[in-house]
């Protein structure tokens, strides 16, 4: 067996290795779980050591399964969340765990740096393609800058979570243009956003250079290849963030190609040919150059029935998802915020709620209320793009929340629209090993992705529920904002 491509995607809740085969499809996955890490309400991150020692079990693994060796593995690119940010010493270690593109704590940060920026007569979104929110990485800074100043004054570079791990492996020092992107310290062009720098504090010094999807970086290094089993001299090319290849691998190709993707978080991408700018929703670059992908994020989606799951005692998720299915719909509102919201809102502050709770109330239909709570979020952002003039055609469900019927179909009834699973769905490892074969050559070209995708069959919205779901939706949008000041009020009180 040879010419296998290696994808490696460090997820928010766990670590997948995916092995491919150009000439037979995925071969070999194997996934294992990250410890989440949350010292306080609103904090998210995760250990550096955590994703090396599942890359160094997994990889193994996944050769064992596919009966393959490690020269038989042509090339190996990496994804992950974005934007992760990982702080590094002059020696290229790990200074602190990563903190998560979903982490809440800087809040005050955001409001304060974009006071600044406004005066200095700086747009953010105009020039970096995103508005300063959460995941943006100039507040987190100036949050350590307070807290752990200390940590700042050995850091020699910040990086994402996949840049890291291509470092790690021996890789040259730099960024994925994506990750660039969604931190905010890059501009569209390509170019530092020195205004964002300086009022944040951040020495340019510390901003690697930006690399491309499919750029070579790199080889595996003797060190990572005796902890790894990958052979040393492996080619390791430029991966992208886990969302984007998560899309690309479920054959997002032409404008008007929709996604919704039901992971640890929520995301909805719509691939477009020009770059679509709102304050609402992120802007991404398909791996495709020329195409792009506005991205709205929310910060829970199935980390929020994972919350539901443990809550309860720990049933397994097949016993919830038959209880919420009879449960009548829209019966209680959810309210989605458990780690603030990202997009549409970009409120940190935000924070979770059940409403219409009574003495008959079931746990079965808490739990669908959860999954109608991320339904709402994502007909959010279809709202938004609609507005924006931005083109939804064909859409598309993916990610381990599809594996659930009652999910897909609750989905398709809030959306009223027409969406069809991805089938046996690689997700981002697979993008990340597809990313691989562009960069070796052993795919021709971005478009020869495409013909590995498998669909299962079209989940209708079922009209009976339309109106129903319509009322509950506009209730979801009201106690936005009747709950807001009380969820402001008391995250106030949650700070360190």
């Amino acid at each position: 067996m040879a010419h296998l491509l290696l994808g490696v995607d460090l997820g928010t809740t766990a670590t997948k290795v995916t092995l491919f085969d150009p000439s037979h499809g995925v071969v070999a996955s194997r996934a294992a779980n990250v410890p989440h890490l949350s010292l306080h309400a609103g904090w998210s991150e995760a250990g550096t050591g955590a994703w090396w020692d599942n890359v160094c079990r997994l990889v193994p693994e996944v050769l064992s399964a596919a009966g393959a060796n490690g020269p038989d593995i042509e090339a190996v690119a990496c994804t992950g969340m974005v934007p992760a940010v990982v702080l590094l010493d002059t020696d290229g270690r790990v200074l602190r765990p990563a903190v998560l593109q979903n982490d809440a704590r800087a809040a005050g940060e955001i409001t304060e740096l974009a006071s600044v920026l406004a005066e200095r007569g700086y747009d953010v979104l105009a020039h970096t393609g995103s508005a300063l929110t959460q995941q943006s990485v100039a507040p987190t800074w100036r949050w350590l800058a307070r807290h752990e100043p200390e940590v700042l004054e050995r850091a020699a570079a910040v990086v994402g979570s996949y840049d890291w791990l291509a470092v790690r492996l021996g890789g040259e020092l730099h960024v994925e243009a994506n990750w660039a992107l969604e931190s905010g310290l890059y501009e569209l062009s390509g170019r530092l956003a020195v205004p964002v720098l300086e009022a944040s504090g951040i020495p340019v010094g510390v901003c690697p250079p930006l690399a491309q999807a499919g750029d070579p970086v790199g080889t595996v290094n003797k060190s990572a290849s005796r902890d790894t089993s990958l052979p040393v001299g492996l080619p390791i090319y430029v991966g992208g963030a886990d969302h984007v290849l998560a899309a690309y691998a479920a054959g997002l190709d032409t404008p008007g190609d929709w996604l919704v993707k039901l992971g640890g978080a929520g995301d909805i991408l719509v691939v477009t040919d020009t770059p679509a700018i709102d304050p609402r929703w992120y802007l991404d670059a398909h791996p495709a150059p020329g195409r792009w992908l506005p991205n709205g994020c929310m910060a829970t989606s199935g980390s929020l029935l994972r919350w539901f799951q443990a809550t309860v005692g720990g049933p397994p998720l097949e016993d919830l998802d038959a209880e919420a299915g009879p449960a009548t719909p829209a019966s209680l509102i959810c309210l989605p915020y458990f780690l603030g919201e990202k997009s549409p809102l970009h409120d940190p502050d935000q924070r979770g709620a059940f409403v219409g709770l009574h003495l008959g109330t079931t746990r079965g239909d808490m739990f669908r209320a959860c999954m109608e709570a991320t339904a709402f979020g994502f007909r959010h952002h279809v709202d938004a793009f609609a507005e924006a003039g931005v083109k939804l055609d064909e859409g598309r469900v993916s990610n381990g929340g599809s594996g659930s019927a009652v999910w897909k179909q609750i989905v398709a009834d809030v959306l009223g629209r027409e969406v069809t699973p991805v089938v046996d769905h690689g997700g981002a490892s697979l993008g990340a090993a597809f990313v691989a074969g562009v960069g070796t050559g052993a795919l021709a070209d971005w478009e020869a992705a495409v013909r590995y995708v498998k669909r299962g069959p079209a989940i209708t919205p079922r009209g009976e529920y339309a109106s129903s779901y319509q009322e509950a939706y506009e209730m979801y949008l009201e106690l936005q904002g009747l709950l807001a000041p009380v969820s402001h009020r008391l995250a106030a009180r949650g700070r360190p």
